[in-house]
């Protein structure tokens, strides 16, 4: 079944979605200050000083950082991409609509609420310290 998003809905939502990507985009350019990801952390490595520990600390955070800015913005092409294809709103899993109130909250939401509260059920859990 096919959500039933108007046309100004979609070119909304689109637009929002092209806006986070942008923002991410700049954050993480931002951040790495024109380096790759590999750069970076090499920059962070060979920084002056004695405390490695640090050093190994903060080249773990900026590995977290644009890890979790490279899921995003994946989530984000892949919600425009079922934008673009008419499949947006629709549950990648059950096929349900999404609901509405969760694309505003979330539009590079690709589950319905069940569909998601199962898989993340399934999913493992972060290492604590």
């Amino acid at each position: 079944m096919s959500p039933q998003l108007s046309p100004a809905q979609k070119q909304q939502f689109g637009d929002d979605l092209q806006a986070r990507r942008s923002t991410l985009n700049g954050q993480r350019d931002a951040y790495l200050d024109g380096s790759s990801r590999a750069e970076h952390a090499r920059a962070v490595l060979l920084q002056d000083g004695d405390d490695a520990t640090q050093r190994d600390a903060e080249r773990e955070v900026d590995f977290a950082r644009t890890d979790r800015d490279a899921v995003a913005l994946a989530e984000i092409d892949q919600a425009l991409q079922r934008l673009a294809s008419g499949h947006y709103g629709q549950c990648i899993t059950c096929g349900d609509e999404i609901a509405l109130a969760r694309l505003q909250l979330a539009p590079q939401a690709a589950r319905c609420v069940a569909c998601e509260a199962l898989r993340e059920r399934g999913a493992p859990k972060p290492a604590t310290l």
